[in-house]
């Protein structure tokens, strides 16, 4: 078969171990997963109560508009309903966004160590990278960035918190940022993490759009909503943006139960600042942690920490596997010799910050 070759240099993307694979593997009955930056503390109850009222009929395709979620959405954000875009997880907005804008012949500017399906879609599409790699403290080098551009670029990707590595954008410098780049060209800022930022320089990207007509911010429910089975994502653009992104979007991408429970968890506000609290209190234990044994590792302001043992990252991630932590080996993200892992409960983090202790005294 006529294969598109760049798929020939492809791999499919690798999540993080399943707990049920680890279990049978290691005959572990209990098996901690740190590795998918999936939110420990679960869901709303709210979003639980929304689960209980099943749907009419499975028959039935979902609203393609997604129309509760879309209204509820809109009020949330103080946006118009025309200026947002559902998608199936918000790297599903970025297929559509890849698919829209991407071709042989145009290019992309994407930070590396970044999110992977910058990279991975762009060449499906046949486009040209650009990547640019971060600066020592682990932050975008917006400088080199801008410097990337010419007149085939097409889409630059900002990852803020960025993922490995949980670092952010300052306000000043996105604003210095985007205020350089031709309008021609969509910034697409990326903001999985957005609800555990504490940083006080950090900015109010939905207000951004409407001062900058070439700006999309991209969010989730898969991180501190917790709802990450039900794959629910969405972009916030200009009402030009989203109408030119919307032929480029499959129909039906969001279920019917994600659209529903998305919509419910909406409305629990504390449920996101509790779980946003304990994450700071989780991420102080690594911090504490690391200080006394002398690791290297970037504050975050997401929910993971990505830590430097100076020793190849699959032995770190092995020794944990066997204990029943999965982390997730920096091998495969950048950071050969680095770590990341999600915060958990204060039990979590304990026993695995015990099982890291153990494998740093017997080397």
């Amino acid at each position: 078969m006529r294969w598109k070759e760049q798929l020939l240099s492809l791999t499919p993307y690798q999540p993080g171990k399943s707990i049920d694979s680890v279990k049978k593997q290691f005959n572990l009955d209990k098996i901690i997963k740190l590795a998918s930056n999936e939110n420990p503390f679960g869901c709303s109850p709210l979003a639980h109560e929304a689960l209980q009222t099943n749907p009419n009929s499975l028959a039935i395709y979902p609203d393609g508009y997604a129309t509760r979620l879309r209204e509820k959405l809109a009020a949330f954000l103080q946006v118009r309903e025309n200026e947002l875009i559902l998608g199936n997880g918000s790297d599903n907005i970025i297929q559509i966004i890849s698919r829209a804008l991407l071709h042989p012949g145009a290019n992309t500017i994407m930070a590396t160590p970044s999110f992977s399906q910058y990279r991975h879609n762009a060449i499906i599409e046949g486009a040209k990278l650009k990547e640019i790699s971060l600066l020592a403290n682990g932050e975008h080098d917006l400088e080199a960035m801008l410097a990337a551009i010419d007149e085939q670029t097409n889409i630059i990707w900002l990852c803020s918190p960025n993922n490995p590595t949980g670092t952010y954008i300052q306000k000043q410098k996105l604003l210095g940022f985007l205020a350089q780049v031709p309008d021609h060209i969509l910034v697409v800022l990326d903001e999985a993490y957005f609800e555990y930022v504490v940083a006080e320089d950090y900015y109010q990207s939905v207000e951004l759009t409407r001062k900058y007509q070439n700006l999309i911010v991209l969010r989730t429910f898969s991180k501190i909503y917790g709802l990450a089975a039900l794959r629910v994502g969405y972009g916030v653009a200009n009402p030009q943006i989203i109408k030119a992104l919307e032929p480029a979007r499959e129909p039906f991408n969001v279920n019917t139960l994600g659209q529903m429970v998305a919509a419910a968890a909406l409305d629990d506000q504390e449920f996101i600042t509790t779980c946003k609290e304990k994450n700071r209190q989780g991420l102080q234990q690594f911090y504490d942690f690391c200080e006394q044994h002398s690791l290297n590792y970037y504050p975050s302001q997401t929910n993971f920490i990505l830590i430097d043992f100076k020793i190849d990252g699959d032995e770190v991630f092995q020794y944990l596997l066997e204990k029943g932590y999965i982390v997730r080996s920096g091998k495969a993200l950048g950071f050969p010799t680095g770590a990341r892992i999600t915060v958990g409960s204060y039990e979590e983090n304990e026993g695995v910050l015990g099982a890291i202790k153990e494998f740093l005294a017997n080397r």
